[in-house]
């Protein structure tokens, strides 16, 4: 499906009105994320205390999400050497690509970007100076992306726009685009350059399908755009700050305590210093006003606990998870206490899969194409580690047993036990054993 452009509009000028309800919803999350936490201007003298627990969730989810993450070629065909052998090269071709463009570095930062906003995408493209494939992550508010109307997940046209020098007032006007703005326009067969509103540039697609991958963070059920972390926290993360900043106030006016005179109608020469001596009427009283008393403190470090625990169970983040272990769990307890942030990463991982895996296979069509890499019968898989911690010497002997019993292989068994080059241990295996028969 093609998309849509009012005749005689320019297309830089119609994706200015496109999306404003999401690009609004990347605004306020990445602002709650950075930390403008409080509703309205601060009423004069207010306290106003910021505990930014939205980034620490988000930065936690995402290290998990992460950990131990490879991609590795498989061969279609495992019993040919041959195809072995094109697999292995082809494996070997794509770690030299990850290590020139910083894959690892740019993943996390990608995926902080995806877990706030909601959506992330990679490009794919080969730099003919360099020789290389570039694998970049283009912001995601100047992602838009036309799609099937019966499967959303099909993209038929991507538009990327972005800043390329200083932007003035009218960069915010929906009818005018500046100069410093670029936009490219890809579908699988154009490919076209807009400086501003003027087209610069309109030639078939030199690589035949769209480089782009464009994934949520977690995805919504019949929804084009993700769904980003960070609105369940906000009512709890609020109600937080504001709690504390109450007891923080309390605490400080407990120190320094309000003078209360009853029965005095007027007062002079009244001094709230230590020794002072305070002459008042007959039937006058004098006292300290205490906000302490009656266990107030106590009652409001309750409500914070309570804030705090729908803070955790919102964010599927056990405080477990932030190393409040009192009870000393380990093995399978441990494990129970932390399944929610498990489940909360397998189920973004299901979608990282196929994210991963296609930006792969987009490296090794490129490097086919470009440098002459075979890539027949070959595959990019994606290999997750456990999320939650395991007993490496039990895994070890699980994975013993199964290559014995024929139900793995060994470079099957090297890949779940964390290993990023299988296909190399393997083959550093077979030649210590030929020098150890010689």
């Amino acid at each position: 499906m093609q998309p849509e452009i009012p005749t005689g509009l320019p297309l830089p000028v119609h994706l200015r009105r496109l999306d404003h309800d999401r690009m609004r919803r990347y605004a306020e999350n990445l602002a709650f994320y950075e930390g403008s936490q409080w509703e309205g201007r601060a009423r004069r003298g207010e306290r106003r205390l910021t505990f930014n627990y939205a980034r620490a969730f988000v930065d936690k989810i995402t290290s998990y999400l992460l950990s131990g993450h490879t991609i590795q070629v498989e061969a279609l065909d495992g019993a040919s050497s041959e195809a072995r052998s094109r697999a292995r090269t082809a494996e070997l071709a794509l770690r030299e690509v990850e290590a020139a463009n910083a894959v690892a570095q740019l993943d996390f930062e990608t995926e902080l970007d995806c877990a706030v906003l909601g959506d992330a995408a990679y490009k794919v493209t080969w730099d003919p100076t360099a020789g290389t494939v570039r694998i970049s992550a283009p912001d995601a508010q100047g992602i838009f992306a036309w799609r099937e109307p019966g499967d959303l997940s099909r993209i038929t046209a991507v538009a990327s726009q972005y800043e390329t020098g200083e932007t003035t007032a009218a960069s915010s006007s929906p009818t005018t685009v500046p100069r410093a703005t670029t936009t490219e326009f890809w579908t699988a067969e154009r490919f076209e350059t807009w400086e501003g509103a003027e087209l610069v540039d309109s030639v078939p697609n030199p690589y035949g399908f769209i480089p782009f991958v464009v994934f949520p963070n977690i995805r919504e059920p019949k929804q084009a755009w993700g769904a980003s972390d960070i609105p369940p926290l906000v009512a709890s993360n609020r109600e937080l700050n504001r709690a504390f900043s109450q007891l923080s106030q309390i605490l400080e006016l407990s120190g320094n305590p309000i003078a209360v005179l009853e029965g005095v109608a007027e007062s002079r020469d009244i001094a709230v210093e230590p020794g002072a001596v305070w002459e008042v009427p007959e039937k006058a009283r004098a006292y300290l006003l205490d906000l302490l008393q009656g266990g107030g403190v106590a009652l409001h470090r309750d409500y914070i606990d309570l804030v705090y625990r729908t803070l955790h169970d919102l964010g599927e983040s056990p405080r477990t998870a932030f190393g409040h272990n009192p009870q000393g769990l380990s093995g399978i307890a441990l494990n129970t206490e932390l399944d929610p942030i498990a489940r909360k990463v397998e189920r973004k991982r299901l979608i990282r899969t196929t994210a991963y895996e296609r930006r792969a296979a987009m490296v090794l069509r490129l490097l086919n194409r470009f440098a002459g890499l075979d890539i027949e019968g070959v595959r990019p898989v994606a290999h997750w580690a456990p999320v939650l911690p395991v007993d490496r010497s039990r895994q070890a002997t699980d994975e013993r047993t199964l290559v014995a019993a024929g139900i793995h292989s060994h470079r099957t068994a090297a890949a779940n036990l964390g290993a990023e080059d299988p296909e190399g241990e393997w083959a550093r295996v077979l030649e210590e054993r030929e020098m150890e028969g010689r």
